[in-house]
C-alpha cells in the first residue's frame, strides 16, 4: 500500500496571484524600518521637499512609499510624461517616484525633467518621495543642476532585516497565502536563509508549491528541500 502511495504523481500546484496586503495595519515595523516610518509619519512636516528611501531589494521601500501615497495622496508617475504635466502635477499633489537610481542607470529618466519636477516641487511647497536600492552618492547623475537638487534630498535609510522582522514577515507571507506554518519551521527558515524579505517572498512561494505538489502541510522537511534548492542554484 505504502509502495503504491509513494509512486503517486505529484500534484501540479494551480498557479493564482497573491495579493498581499500594503496597507499601514499590515506592516510589520522593527529596527530596520523605524527611520522610514518616523518620516512618513511626520509628514508634511519634512526637513525638506525630497525624501529618498534607501535600501536593498525587499526590505519594505515599496510598502511603506505606498503608506506614505495613500497617507498623502500622492501620485505615483513615471518621468517619459511630458515635462509641463508633471510640473503642474507636483504642484498641487505630492509625487512617489519608485526605483529612481535604476531609472537614471538606465537612462529613462530624463534629468532635465526630474530637475524641473524638483524645482517645482519646492516652488510651490509640495513633496516628492524617491525610492532607491543605493544613496544618492552613488546614482548616475550628469546634470550637475540635478546633482546640487538630490544633494539636498533627505535621506532614510533601510536596512537589511533582522532576525526578528524576517520571522514576522515569513509568518506574514505565509498567512496572505492562508497556509499554516509553525514557529519551529519558520526559526529553522530564518537562522539558515539569507537575510532579504526579497528571498523571504521567494522562499515562501517555493515551499508553498511544493507542499502543494505532494499534498502535504508546510513542514520543517519542505523548508530544507527549498533551502537546498535555492543554495544549490546560488
Amino acid at each position: 500500500m505504502g509502495a503504491e502511495q509513494n509512486n503517486k504523481p505529484s500534484q501540479i500546484p494551480l498557479s493564482f496571484e497573491i495579493t498581499p496586503s500594503k496597507g499601514r495595519d499590515d506592516l510589520i515595523v522593527s529596527q530596520s524600518v523605524q527611520g522610514a516610518i518616523t518620516m512618513i509619519d511626520q509628514w508634511p512636516n519634512w526637513p525638506s521637499h525630497l525624501v529618498v528611501l534607501a535600501g536593498p531589494t525587499g526590505s519594505g521601500k515599496s510598502h511603506i512609499a505606498h503608506i506614505w501615497q495613500q497617507k498623502s495622496d500622492a501620485k505615483l508617475v513615471a518621468l517619459h510624461n511630458n515635462t509641463g504635466d508633471l510640473v503642474d502635477l507636483v504642484k498641487t499633489t505630492p509625487v512617489l517616484i519608485e526605483n529612481i537610481d535604476q531609472l537614471l542607470a538606465s537612462s529613462q529618466a530624463d534629468e532635465t525633467q526630474l530637475f524641473h519636477l524638483l524645482n517645482a516641487a519646492k516652488e510651490a511647497g509640495s513633496f516628492v518621495l524617491m525610492t532607491a536600492r543605493s544613496w544618492p552618492a552613488s546614482w548616475q547623475v550628469g546634470l550637475p543642476d540635478l546633482a546640487s537638487r538630490i544633494k539636498a534630498a533627505t535621506i532614510v535609510e533601510i536596512s537589511e532585516p533582522d532576525e526578528n522582522l524576517l520571522t514576522q514577515v515569513i509568518f506574514k507571507l505565509f498567512a496572505d497565502r492562508q497556509v499554516e506554518i509553525d514557529e519551529k519551521t519558520v526559526n529553522y527558515l530564518v537562522m539558515r536563509m539569507e537575510r532579504s524579505l526579497a528571498v523571504a517572498s521567494n522562499i515562501v512561494e517555493a515551499m508553498d508549491e511544493l507542499a502543494l505538489s505532494k499534498k502535504t502541510p508546510v513542514s520543517r522537511s519542505i523548508a530544507a528541500e527549498v533551502l537546498a534548492k535555492f543554495e544549490n542554484s546560488h
